[in-house]
């Protein structure tokens, strides 16, 4: 008889119920025990479905003593210690806040703290939410203990604002003036926890408060939210093999394609982690799709890229930059790397001295950002249609019809997205068009003899393009001759020649002036 799988925790973010309702819990409480036992005043940017609210939810449970939720779990000793003596807990979620203007936010914050006071039996006589603060933490204090701080989503009031300038320097002030009095508070605070998407918003407003440690890229607690590949496989083995057979795969070939789709995340240079929200998802529908891409994109990440010169997703790729390179003053200072970084679709590949190497995660992250691109930068109408059509295509080894569709997505792009003209812009249009369809590709592989542009899998099929852009009639033919040339004499589809796949290889060239593919030349010998 099957043992039965245990329900997953899909939008759980609350611990108390995690645990009383018997769902699969991936056990991070020995980490947070590390975080408490060494030190007392933390700060940890993550990307967003990444676990910030359970792990807020965990500690308010640790520092509250609720034993019973502990039970089988590597904190269990220091709660039943703890339950002796409860801390008071003061937790904030600042995503349910009303962040239409600074009035309503103020608003919104003033009715959590007088919830919080009630609670405690407290009536709260200050006017301002910042001597409310502080009036809650003395209170507190001398009626209970020191007191835990717990704040998630700091910044969720500024990057909800992103698009405003003005609006997000607002937010900033006010949640500025609040955040400093926690720093006069010391005295009243035994522990203080905050979590956010971005660090770049965090000297902003925490200018004043110098006395928290941002732990976002230590490798101290590099997993401490997020699935590491051990803890995938020790917590999840049933679900692992009941979905190896209902996707009719061996196990070591399931999880290598799980590596490869979800895997990857990085934020110390060593831990590679598992976004759970992408995990939990993919166990529940058994199919590989970017669920982390579905949840929704957040509308601070869409304004960002309609506001900014973000280039296409391959300039960011193996891209070298300084290891301080997120800790910019200002939203609008955030260079598109360091945005990218914060909201989850770059990640550090590695960390050599003081220079990290950024890239994309995994594969769901690089088709998630393809069609973010042809959404919101290109804006490509029916994209996912002629992505579907594109895959029949190619599969096929059909390249007059690839390049067909290729010339109707160009033709649906608004002329000024073609102000800047290049062979990079054609090739990278259509390694999003192929990413967005969930269609593995690769843009520049190296060979021994050079780099081809373009190289798209399928399990029996290999098609090679090299992309050429002609600014005149006279240049198509001479441009296909040297595309063909370089193919052969380059050896771009050598590499495939004893795999068992057929071969495609082919020279598109692209007309400047009309803005669609002219010349599509398949290479003598090559090819279904």
């Amino acid at each position: 008889m099957n043992e039965a799988l245990q329900t997953l925790p899909i939008g759980i973010q609350n611990f108390s119920m995690l645990r009383q309702e018997d769902f699969l819990y991936v056990d991070k409480t020995g980490q947070l025990l590390e975080l408490i036992q060494n030190g007392r005043r933390y700060f940890l940017s993550r990307p967003r479905r990444f676990g910030k609210s359970l792990t807020i939810s965990t500690l308010d449970a640790m520092f509250s003593g609720k034993v019973e939720l502990f039970k089988g779990l590597v904190a269990q000793d220091w709660v039943e210690r703890q339950a002796q003596n409860p801390a008071p807990v003061l937790r904030l979620d600042m995503s349910i806040m009303d962040t239409t203007d600074t009035s309503l936010f103020a608003r919104s914050l003033e009715q959590s703290l007088m919830w919080r006071a009630e609670d405690s039996d407290i009536t709260l006589s200050s006017r301002s939410n910042s001597n409310k603060l502080q009036e809650l933490l003395r209170s507190l204090y001398k009626a209970h203990g020191p007191v835990v701080v717990l704040i998630d989503e700091y910044d969720k009031p500024i990057l909800d604002n992103i698009g405003n300038i003005k609006a997000a320097e607002a937010m900033r002030l006010a949640l500025r003036s609040f955040y400093t009095v926690l720093k006069g508070c010391d005295e009243y605070l035994r522990f203080v926890f905050l979590t956010g998407i971005s660090k770049f918003s965090k000297m902003g407003v925490f200018s004043a408060m110098n006395n928290l440690r941002d732990i976002s890229m230590s490798a101290q607690y590099g997993d401490i939210v997020g699935y590491t590949q051990p803890e995938l496989e020790s917590n999840f083995p049933l679900w692992i093999d009941a979905t190896a057979r209902k996707m009719k795969l061996a196990r070591e070939n399931l999880l290598e394609r799980m590596e490869e789709y979800y895997d990857g995340f990085c934020f110390d240079g060593i831990t590679r982690l598992y976004n759970p929200f992408s995990i939990l998802n993919f166990f529940s529908e058994k199919r590989f799709e970017n669920h982390w891409y579905k949840s929704g994109s957040p509308s601070f990440i869409v304004e960002y890229m309609k506001q900014h010169a973000i280039q296409d997703p391959e300039s960011y790729r193996h891209l070298e930059v300084d290891q301080d390179f997120a800790d910019s003053q200002e939203i609008e200072r955030a260079r598109p790397e360091s945005f990218l970084y914060q909201s989850g679709y770059l990640t550090i590949e590695k960390w050599e001295g003081q220079t990290l190497t950024l890239d994309y995660p995994n594969r769901e992250v690089l088709d998630s950002i393809s069609k973010m691109y042809l959404e919101n930068v290109y804006h490509v109408e029916g994209y996912t249609t002629i992505g579907s059509k594109l895959w029949r295509a190619l599969k096929a080894g059909n390249i007059g019809e690839t390049l067909s569709l290729y010339n109707t997505a160009l033709a649906g792009i608004p002329y000024e997205d073609f102000t800047k003209q290049s062979e990079s812009l054609y090739r990278a249009l259509f390694l999003m068009l192929l990413r967005g369809a969930g269609i593995s590709a690769n843009g520049e592989l190296h060979t021994c003899r050079g780099r081809s542009d373009l190289v798209i899998m399928f399990p029996e099929r290999v098609v090679v393009l090299e992309f050429k852009l002609a600014h005149t009639e006279e240049e198509i033919e001479r441009l296909k001759a040297e595309g063909l040339r370089q193919i052969g004499e380059r050896g771009y589809a050598k590499p495939y020649d004893t795999d068992q796949r057929a071969v495609s290889a082919a020279v598109v060239v692209a007309d400047a002036r009309k803005r669609q593919v002219v010349g599509i030349e398949a290479l003598e010998g090559e090819g279904a």
